[in-house]
């Protein structure tokens, strides 16, 4: 008897503002070989139309955020895995999954795999698409310690387990959230540098509230995941490292002070610290979250 073809719920997020970008994702999908998919599109604030035949739409009556809109998806799709699919991203090999898949059942300590990103046109990928502090080659592969959020594949009963994306945050940072707290299953987050998908190379400064967002979650992801002793000293360094990075950007720096002082000031939701062994784990791997 031959390996199961594996299940996959698949959870497509748009605005509906990007339709092209949204068919080809889909279209992307459809291709893929060697897999069952479970596909649902889900309308933060919209509700999909015109979506092809086998794929589910949600339309949520307003705009939740990207975190909780990818958890609403969730309950929608059923499969052994789940992929999570921004509608500006899509996965250039009909084998993208099947391959991926045969990653994590060939190493069960991954407990989440982010791939490679390809600006579809050509143009050089921005590094900071490469979820590393020594950022290397690209093509590299590695454990990590954050990933890119518009293309994550895990085990559903991973994600589960971690409590799902970071709804508070509405937008950045949920993404090393999600990483941090599959390391503390006792699994690895990992960036697979031989696989690859497209997304093209927007600028995250176009989100209106960027700074803000970025400094206040910061000291959310803090203070809802790391023991009380780390929780000045990673703010602290990602307090001195925004100074360093945007010393000449004053409006930016106003922005991003704002947010940090929200970050302290405002409910951040639930706090699971993570385990002792799991700091050492990641020290060990070569990331303390100090920084």
């Amino acid at each position: 008897m031959g390996p199961v073809t594996p299940t996959v719920g698949v959870v497509v997020l748009t605005q509906g503002t990007r339709p092209d970008d949204l068919a080809r994702g889909i279209r992307s999908l459809l291709d893929q070989q060697d897999v069952h998919l479970d596909i649902v599109c889900v309308g933060n604030g919209w509700q999909p139309t015109g979506l092809p035949a086998g794929v589910k739409s949600l339309g949520l009556p307003t705009n939740l955020g990207i975190p909780a809109g990818r958890n609403r998806g969730v309950s929608s799709v059923t499969g052994e895995f789940l992929f999570f699919l921004d509608d500006d991203a899509s996965i250039p090999d009909p084998r993208f999954l099947s391959e991926a898949i045969a990653m994590l059942r060939a190493d069960p300590t991954i407990g989440l795999l982010q791939p490679r990103v390809v600006d579809p046109s050509g143009l050089s990928s921005p590094r900071r698409w490469i979820p590393r502090i020594r950022k290397g080659e690209a093509t590299h592969s590695s454990n990590v310690f954050s990933v890119w959020e518009g293309a994550v594949l895990l085990p559903r009963k991973v994600f589960d387990a971690t409590g799902g994306w970071a709804e508070p945050f509405f937008y950045a940072h949920e993404g090393i959230e999600l990483a941090w707290r599959v390391w503390d299953l006792g699994l690895r987050t990992w960036y697979a540098g031989d696989l690859v998908a497209n997304h093209p190379v927007i600028q995250p400064t176009r989100h209106a509230d960027y700074y803000r967002l970025n400094a206040r979650n910061r000291v959310w992801l803090a203070r809802r995941n790391l023991p009380a002793p780390f929780v000045p000293v990673y703010a602290g360094a990602w307090l001195g490292i925004q100074l360093l990075r945007w010393s000449r950007n004053r409006p930016a720096l106003r922005a991003w002070f704002g947010g940090f002082r929200e970050g302290w000031t405002s409910d951040p939701g639930e706090r699971r610290p993570l385990k002792a062994r799991t700091v050492w784990r990641m020290t060990l791997a070569g990331r303390p979250p100090i920084v």
